[in-house]
């Protein structure tokens, strides 16, 4: 009996590649849709190096790949952001490597922000006049903390991550992992009710909340205000690490510290071993320098004493001499004394015996006394029979005034 073969497998039919199927429908694509508007919401912005944008546009139902390349991407006159409400002008097509559905954008405008993104900045504005987000009230982080605690899912990339670089970077400090839904409805409050658990255990020094990447619908749990509240009512420091570097959220103004990645966060809390170790070493180097120049400082002490350490019997005989070097000093310095006390005497001995009256006498002087005993200097006061007594160098005279008169010379 002859089988049948169906119409779409008789012989002849044609053999299409993936390539040229995924060709045939973006043709399709293309000549179905020319150029149109296309309304929705940025989401899960992601620009890249080459300075092409990638992200979704999307509204309540649907959402759909875009690519807008840089050189139209560099014609905005505006900043693309997250949640932002925008009409894309953009080709419907087909990116054949990956045979996925995405808009070619050629041109954007802004249509509004959306709604997600205007609750965030409204909830960030009100936070903010609380004084919520003020950098004074943000907590220090501890430069060597005892142990770390971890606060994300146990199905989370970024646990895994923090762990891989805690381990990496230094892995004495030990870890406590707080498990929570970090997405999903009711995520913030588990999350604000974890944090509250976390500071009653009291067992770790510092926190991560941490999260990987996502749109601002996955990341939104870190958008709410029972989160935010959580973090600064935290008796311990808080480190946010949610998403990419390019991905805010209110957690972060909140945070005591924000990491743009929750690798980041590990790495902000965790000193590397390696280093430290070597700053162990410089330190121990520092320290054996310096017990080295004390120790001979102290050794250079000990031998001026020891030169400034005399026996007791050479002090001793050093004090004979002394005392023997003194008596002789002494003994001279009397016999100076003593000659010189001879030469003053000497000399007024002479003086002495040059006013001696006797002496004057012995050169042929002599001294006349009136009968009162007055020394007689001037003949004028006598008169004629006064009687006188003169003194002689050796015996005296008694006489009477005759006559006087005046010396030749007068």
């Amino acid at each position: 009996m002859q089988q049948r073969i169906p119409p779409d497998e008789a012989p002849g039919a044609p053999v299409l590649s993936v390539t040229e199927l995924a060709r045939s429908v973006r043709d399709l694509l293309e000549r179905r849709f020319p150029v149109l508007w296309v309304a929705g919401e940025i989401s899960n912005l992601r620009p890249a190096g080459s300075g092409h944008l990638y992200f979704i546009l999307k509204d309540e139902q649907a959402q759909v790949d875009c690519v807008m390349f840089r050189g139209r991407a560099a014609l905005l006159d505006w900043e693309p952001g997250e949640g932002l409400r925008v009409e894309a002008r953009a080709v419907v097509t087909l990116y054949e490597p990956r045979g996925r559905f995405q808009l070619n954008v050629e041109t954007m405008r802004r249509a509004g922000l959306g709604p997600l993104y205007e609750r965030f900045l409204k909830l960030k504005e009100r936070l903010g006049r609380e004084g919520l987000f003020d950098p004074a009230a943000k907590r220090p982080t501890p430069a060597h903390p005892a142990r770390i605690g971890v606060v994300t899912s146990l199905q989370a990339a970024a646990l895994r991550d923090v762990l891989t670089t805690l381990a990496r970077r230094n892995p004495s400090i030990p870890v406590v992992v707080y498990p929570v839904p970090v997405q999903g409805e009711a995520a913030a409050e588990k999350i604000a009710r974890m944090l509250a658990t976390a500071n009653a255990r009291a067992e770790c020094d510092v926190l991560l909340l941490v999260r990987g990447g996502g749109s601002i619908e996955d990341l939104w749990a870190f958008n709410e205000e029972a989160v935010a509240r959580a973090i600064r009512a935290s008796a311990i420091p808080v480190i946010v690490g949610v998403g990419h570097e390019t991905d805010t959220t209110i957690a972060d103004f909140a945070a005591d510290r924000r990491a743009p990645t929750p690798t980041a966060a590990a790495e902000l809390v965790s000193p590397a071993r390696a280093e430290l170790l070597a700053r162990v070493l410089v330190l121990a180097a520092r320290g054996s320098r310096e017990a080295r120049r004390r120790i001979e400082y102290a050794m250079q002490s000990v031998d001026s004493f020891a030169r400034r350490l005399v026996h007791p019997a050479e002090r001793l005989r050093a004090s004979h001499q002394l005392l023997a070097q003194l008596a002789a000093r002494l003994v001279s310095a009397a016999g100076r004394r003593i000659d010189a006390s001879a030469a003053r005497l000497a000399l007024a001995r002479a003086g002495l015996h040059g006013l001696d009256p006797g002496a004057v006498l012995a050169r042929g002087y002599s001294i006349t006394r009136d009968a009162q005993g007055v020394v007689l200097r001037d003949a004028a006061g006598l008169r004629e029979g006064d009687r006188l007594r003169t003194t002689l160098a050796r015996g005296s005279v008694e006489s009477r005034v005759l006559a006087k008169g005046q010396n030749p010379a007068g």
